[in-house]
């Protein structure tokens, strides 16, 4: 047997495969290297020839086989190269995706800081895990207070607690700064507590505190009812109404007119025009003592509200768990 037959299958494989396309490359490959291929026959009968003709044709044969596949590799490559650069097509425009935005509590807290600090308010801040000390007993509330009945308190292992208000960041400030002081503290806070509609076991709250000379209850009712307007509108109306706290005195709960309804009474409001917002009250004067300032000296009043709370009432929303279940269709209303 020739060699020239196995030159002529190269010949006729090279110019088949130059033309091969990804729908033809396999029969090619099957055409010239499969079980009927005339190169397999070729191969198959190398036990009938001579000696010396094993030796050129065989050689020449493999060589022919393994040049084949070496080709048919390169030509797949290629072609799946080509194939994956028409898939790109860099002059169509992009595609635009939905960019995310800032969660419609955390507007609120933003906006909230910006009023306080306009007002000249500096942001503290503290650890969220307190001990027994700054989050209860400073405060005026010893372990058998009942007022620490109201906090719903976790407690961990080693005593200490994750805090149930951000008045232990007060504490803490006025620990280390002596009046006058005018602060709000800002963060999470927990509460063992079942959630439903208006309850949630942690959410944010921003607390304020002024502390000086002369500082009054007329101070505290002028800020908040500013605040309330910043927060609720220009129309916005404020009541106060006595209320307890332990480390406030006297104390007072304060309402703001339904934004919803202006007052008139609606379903947000439950029919009477006004809604909570917040409580607050005068420093009691053990407080200031515990901090080791002169209560016959200073005075000074202190607030707290929820920052969800504010945010329920901006968007009328009618349940403080939908701020935080992961749908995206609340989300993107905002």
């Amino acid at each position: 047997m020739s060699t020239d037959k196995i030159a002529e299958l190269l010949t006729s494989f090279q110019a088949e495969i130059a033309k091969a396309t990804p729908k033809t490359l396999e029969a090619v490959r099957t055409k010239y290297l499969g079980r009927k291929s005339e190169l397999n026959i070729i191969l198959k009968s190398l036990s009938t020839l001579s000696v010396a003709e094993k030796k050129t044709v065989g050689a020449a044969s493999n060589k022919a086989k393994v040049e084949m596949e070496r080709v048919i590799l390169a030509k797949e490559n290629d072609l799946n190269r080509v194939v994956d650069e028409e898939k790109i097509d860099i002059t169509a425009p992009g595609k635009e995706y939905p960019v995310g935005h800032t969660h419609p509590v955390t507007q609120v807290l933003d906006e909230m800081i910006e009023i306080f600090t306009s007002l000249g308010y500096e942001v503290a801040d503290g650890p969220e895990v307190e001990d027994d000390w700054h989050n209860f007993e400073a405060l005026n509330m010893g372990p058998e207070h009942p007022a620490r009945d109201m906090q719903d308190t976790f407690y961990l292992t080693d005593g200490n607690l994750p805090r149930t208000h951000t008045s232990s960041v007060q504490i803490r400030y006025m620990e280390n700064h002596k009046p006058p002081i005018k602060i709000i503290s800002v963060g999470k806070v927990h509460r063992n507590e079942n959630e439903d509609a208006t309850h949630s076991w942690i959410f944010h709250q921003i607390e304020g505190l002024v502390v000086g000379e002369g500082v009054t209850f007329a101070d505290l009712k002028g800020t908040l009812d500013l605040v309330a307007k910043k927060i609720l509108g220009p129309d916005t109306k404020t009541r106060f109404r006595p209320s307890f706290f332990p480390y406030t005195e006297p104390s007072a709960e304060m309402d703001a007119s339904c934004p919803q309804c202006k007052g008139e009474g609606c379903r947000s409001c439950g029919g009477s025009g006004w809604l909570e917002l917040l409580g607050s009250g005068m420093v009691h004067p053990d407080v200031l003592r515990k901090m080791n300032i002169d209560p016959e000296k200073y005075s000074g009043f202190a607030f707290g509200l929820g920052v969800e709370r504010i945010a329920m009432i901006r968007h009328n929303i009618p349940d403080v768990r939908y701020f935080w279940h992961p749908d995206t269709r609340f989300l993107e209303q905002f």
